[in-house]
């Protein structure tokens, strides 16, 4: 059991250090093309193999919602978090962004109260608290110039948020095609709307960029379920802050980036906070509903569905089978 547990570690430490070579490429591109491009193409680029291991599902039902507004609201926020998330990456430090990004959790536990019903305790209560102070001291309103990556950045993870509560609310009841196939659908309807007043020519190498940042994607995202098949999931969900090692390496090295000393505490009181959530949430007594645990998905640009879904949809072939 233990060395499941350390093999689950690696592997979630692996697929981060993936998602965080796949945001690399998201910046670079980002510094020539619009999100709604960038993201229209990369989920063209995954779509197809997606599509085919939806088509594999036998279970039964059809492919109308079961709580429409619900899934609608979903679709709209699963879009928005992603060009909201692409247009923070190109317009922020790498470090900032992970940092406002990390405030998703404490979203969630707030949002859950009247969704979900979630009743949070003072220590949970506090722990958002000292998050959000967190998130003001790397955003320091009045100290630095606040730009529209900043209100980009902190509606990507209010947006996630309000996806992974909606997932909780309604996922007991839908398909996990239907969850998985709508925000799919709205994210290639919108970006190809919004794409020929965007569209700039690709010369071949942004295309094999495009083609690297889906396969790391697709990748980072199997190896997330095969860590929570081997580790519980107060283990797996933690690695995902690792991602701030990373990108101080990279936006050194690759962007001439530095994390100035106020975003460095800032994102450590942030994941502090968010870390003594999870393990607050993996005490039975303490929360039923389990909303941050159980959203097992970081930022994405929806060109992949959600880690939950993915491990909810092998689990009942598995039954069918």
């Amino acid at each position: 059991m233990a060395s499941h547990t350390v093999k689950g570690a690696a592997l979630s430490l692996a697929a981060f250090a993936l998602y965080a070579t796949h945001d690399v490429v998201v910046k670079f591109l980002g510094a020539s093309y619009s999100p709604f491009q960038t993201i229209f193409f990369a989920g063209l680029l995954t779509f197809p193999l997606v599509s085919v291991m939806l088509l594999t599902d036998r279970s039964g039902g059809t492919l109308i919602p079961v709580h429409p507004g619900w899934s609608i609201l979903r679709t709209v926020t699963a879009v928005l978090n992603g060009i909201a998330g692409f247009y923070a990456f190109s317009m922020l430090p790498l470090a900032q962004c992970y940092a406002i990004f990390f405030a998703m959790p404490l979203m969630i536990t707030l949002l859950a109260i009247p969704i979900l019903g979630e009743k949070v305790g003072a220590r949970r209560g506090i722990a958002v608290a000292v998050g959000l102070v967190g998130v003001g001291i790397v955003l320091r309103p009045g100290d630095v110039d606040l730009n529209l990556g900043h209100l980009a950045a902190l509606s990507a993870a209010l947006m996630g948020a309000m996806t992974s509560v909606i997932v909780r609310k309604i996922g007991h009841a839908e398909r996990a095609v239907v969850l998985m196939l709508y925000p799919m659908m709205g994210n290639f309807v919108v970006m190809a709307l919004a794409l020929p007043f965007v569209y700039r020519p690709m010369p071949i190498e942004h295309l094999g960029l495009l083609a690297v940042m889906a396969s790391l994607g697709l990748v980072a995202g199997l190896l997330i379920i095969m860590a929570y098949r081997l580790a519980p999931a107060v283990i797996v969900a933690p690695m995902q802050y690792s991602q701030i090692l990373w990108a101080a390496v990279f936006g050194s090295l690759l962007f001439g980036e530095e994390i100035d000393l106020w975003t460095g505490i800032g994102a450590g009181v942030i994941i502090a906070s968010g870390i003594y959530i999870v393990l607050r949430e993996g005490t039975p007594r303490v929360s039923e509903n389990r909303p941050v645990l159980e959203t097992r998905s970081r930022f994405d640009g929806g060109s992949f569905p959600r880690i939950s879904l993915w491990i909810r949809f092998f689990d009942r072939r598995k039954g069918v089978e």
